[in-house]
């Protein structure tokens, strides 16, 4: 079994150098909030979003320069057609950006200076990346040991971590305002578009995952005994003090982080590289408050195997210890595991498994610890998971998730009232999810199929499946058109049905009426952003530069004519002229939005607001910090919720008793499971797919030169609303196929959208090769039926 780090975030990639049209935003994101109320803006009081092209203009070029003509570090452009073009634009946004209170007004307008030399603006000119450098991609030493993975603990790590790099991305590009700024009153700035508006709000990070402890990944710089030397980022050990006599006195260090109890087992590996014949080493686990100056074992509170004398060592020993192994020296490879299920430690030496050293390990937090008597050229190395272990833990773990799988099966139906054998009772629960949910048809089907089934096992069943009454039968199919209209995305016809059938629910739940609103200006800019993908390549001069100006989408929404001086053909102008029409609606629509919920009142979300309304202010809405409002799985629970309320408007529960079912065994294993108990080695699919019963098994092949690969894949977890998920892809025939390869979807497509899918090649086995690797949601809806065309591109 190997171990393959998980691979490294993409926060903080360099600037690209091409410049994309058109887009939601391609403006300069204007000086950091920080740095207006410090003062070092360029021009702090200036607070329409195109006022500041008028600098632009009013620059001059410097006559001598070593940067390139297009670019300078005044931030000045040097193309007198560009200036023209920008003052025309600034003039006629300027006005049609201030509402509702939004801008300052025209008198309190300045004449601002130039784009910062820092703006992304100049991103595609020659020499900006040699300049001020690309961006550093945020620091991600992530790692998954092969014995976690598809855990409950490292889905929830997984989420904390995704969340850390996306408050550090955006950090990166929008530094927060310090404390001391907080009694500058700052107007609200408006985004790069026309008619928005959105208040200063201060990104937190996400506290959603905060409780879940991180992974050892190193040694401790400040828990360790002062003379021993840490090496290779921390994964290597080494004391290089003069000898002691006192055989007493040590030298120990802690890892950085104690062992997570959530994970259920937690194993890591010590390799000897050099001792001398005098030198004692003690490997195990401490609390932090044992003393770094005594091997581990010989203080309260630690536990170790010692490799002088094979003794296993606890603090309540008094230093007498217990035969417990052999004895270790260079070149051994001693592991350390804690079962926090059972509270039992282990240990192993080169692979092999030595059996429980200590019991009732309860109530404390125990650090990866390792203590050597001081006596120089002492030298070892750690690996908490960053590679491959000797001793097989993930058979180990993988047996204790048997057992309780197992005891999990064992559990008996009989008790249940009314009683119902397990086939009857799992029959009832997806028979009343798909009536619940409005699958009016398919209930009737899977019941009519369940109802053949029992008469052909005869197994004893003779009454059918319930069968649902005509007005239930209406109030589905009504409840189904609301919802299929949300789901794709048209979220008119659903208030349209809402209000004809279900009038008084939308009065009677404000927010729900807010969200859909909220929803609709999601698709609006879903579809704006859609129509400027087509367009994103440009053709560009000679020099690199891109041909049309990097403010020219950002044309006066309220003109009409469109300047055909750039060549471009028809279709294209065309579609501009479509985007533009589109982003007009938009930017009405959320202008109205803003009108009709100026405060939180009337179910009304000011937070969320201003998140969507951010999205024009990136030039690449979707890999914004708040790019995920535009993923078409934010449709489902607005779907959810509205469906809800309608049920409960009926009279009827606002969820299937399936989902009930799941949500209360959800909180159940969460909450046995936060100390180590037997819900770590259970991990329950968090995502609806998983109660709608879709298979997780797809066929395809790849083409590998003039051959192709056929290959079968199944995942760990029911497509498609997962996050994140592992497949094993297994091959035929092919010997011969290695190497890291990237998978591009070329299938049918669906409302869910594309995904770009990367696996990584692990090893041949025989004629079989089995890859590992992450599919990312959404998913194309090829995965829910099996099937499509994937290439490879090597």
């Amino acid at each position: 079994m190997t171990n393959v780090p998980f691979p490294p975030g993409s926060g903080g990639a360099p600037p690209t150098t091409s410049y994309s049209g058109p887009s939601i935003s391609s403006m300069p994101r204007r000086s950091s909030y920080a740095s207006v109320v410090s003062g070092t803006a360029a021009s702090p009081q200036n607070h329409s979003p195109f006022s500041h092209l008028n600098g632009i203009v009013a620059s001059s070029t410097p006559t001598s320069s070593s940067y390139p003509p297009q670019y300078h570090p005044d931030g000045s452009l040097s193309s007198s057609n560009t200036a023209s073009r920008l003052a025309r634009l600034a003039s006629g946004l300027d006005a049609d950006m201030q509402m509702n209170n939004g801008g300052a007004s025209s008198a309190s307008r300045r004449a601002a200076g130039s784009l910062p030399a820092y703006s992304r603006q100049f991103a595609h000119h020659p020499g900006y990346d040699s300049f001020y450098g690309a961006a550093s991609a945020p620091d991600d030493d992530f790692f998954i040991p092969s014995y976690l993975r598809n855990s409950r603990y490292i889905a929830r790590l997984e989420a904390a971590h995704r969340s850390k790099l996306a408050v550090q991305r955006e950090s990166a590009s929008n530094p927060p305002l310090s404390a001391s700024s907080s009694h500058v009153n700052l107007h609200r700035i408006a985004p790069s578009h026309r008619g928005m508006t959105y208040d200063i709000v201060e990104k937190e990070p996400s506290h959603e995952a905060d409780n879940v402890l991180p992974l050892p990944s190193r040694w401790s710089d400040s828990d360790k005994y002062p003379g021993l030397e840490l090496l290779n980022d921390g994964l290597e050990v080494r004391y290089m003090g003069p000898p002691n006599k006192h055989d007493h006195e040590a030298a120990a260090v802690r890892a950085d982080q104690p062992m997570p109890p959530q994970c259920g087992i937690y194993y890591y590996e010590i390799t000897i590289l050099s001792k001398s014949k005098e030198g004692m080493i003690g490997i195990g686990f401490s609390s932090s408050k044992a003393s770094v100056e005594r091997l581990p074992g010989w203080e309260l509170e630690s536990w170790a195997y010692h490799g002088d004398d094979g003794k296993s060592f606890f603090g309540e020993s008094q230093g007498q210890g217990r035969p417990y192994g052999p004895t270790f020296t260079v070149n051994d490879i001693i592991g350390c595991g804690v079962n926090f299920s059972t509270g039992c430690a282990f240990f192993t030496k080169n692979g092999v498994f030595l059996g429980n050293a200590f019991r009732e390990l309860r109530n404390v937090k125990l650090y990866p610890s390792v203590g050597m008597k001081k006596q120089p050229n002492v030298h070892i190395s750690v690996n908490f998971g960053q590679h491959p272990f000797m001793f097989d833990i993930d058979g180990m773990v993988k047996k204790e998730k048997l057992a309780i799988q197992a005891e999990i099966n064992a559990t008996s139906t009989a008790g249940l009232q009314p009683p119902l054998d397990e086939n009857t009772l799992i029959q009832e629960l997806v028979a009343q999810f798909l009536a619940h949910d409005g699958y009016v048809e398919t209930a009737r089907a899977f019941a009519e199929e369940v109802k053949q089934e029992s008469q052909a096992l005869q197994n004893g069943r003779t009454e059918p499946l319930k069968q649902y009454a005509p007005e239930e039968d209406l109030d589905a199919a009504n409840r189904q058109k609301i919802r299929a209209a949300i789901l794709d995305g048209e979220i008119d016809k659903a208030l349209k049905h809402t209000n004809a059938y279900y009038a008084n629910v939308l009065q009677e739940n404000p927010h729900i009426l807010f969200k859909l609103r909220c929803r609709k200006f999601i698709e609006m800019m879903r579809r704006c952003n859609e129509l400027s993908v087509p367009h994103s390549k440009r053709t560009r001069s000679a020099n690199g530069a891109a041909e049309e100006s990097v403010f020219d989408q950002y044309m006066d929404v309220d003109e009409q004519a469109v300047d055909d001086t750039d060549g471009m053909e028809t279709e294209e102008s065309d579609s501009m002229a479509k985007f533009q029409e589109l982003l007009t609606e938009a930017v009405q629509y959320g202008q109205q939005l803003r009108m009709d919920y100026p405060t939180d009142e009337r179910g009304g979300d000011r937070k969320l607001l201003d998140d969507i309304f951010s999205l024009v202010a990136y030039s690449d809405p979707k890999s914004s910090v708040h790019g995920h409002y535009l993923d078409p799985a934010g449709r489902v629970a607005v779907a959810e919720e509205l469906n809800s309320a309608i049920l409960v408007s009926l009279g009827k529960s606002s969820s299937a008793a399936l989902e009930r079912l799941y949500q209360q065994t959800e909180v159940l294993v969460n909450e046995i499971s936060e100390e180590g108990g037997a819900g770590a080695f259970i991990n329950m699919p968090t995502v609806p797919g998983a109660i709608s019963g879709r298979n997780n098994t797809f066929h395809g092949h790849w083409p590998i030169g003039d051959r192709f690969a056929q290959f079968r894949a199944n995942f760990s977890q029911p497509v498609p609303n997962w996050t994140t998920s592992t497949a094993t892809l297994e091959y035929d025939n092919i010997d011969d196929l290695v190497g890291t390869y990237t998978i591009d979807y070329s299938g049918p497509q669906s409302h869910i959208g594309p995904t770009d899918v990367s696996l990584s090649l692990v090893s041949p086995i025989g004629k079989r090769i089995k890859i590992t690797g992450s599919l990312p949601y959404p998913l194309p809806q090829t995965y829910l039926n099996g099937g499509g065309t994937w290439t490879v591109d090597s």
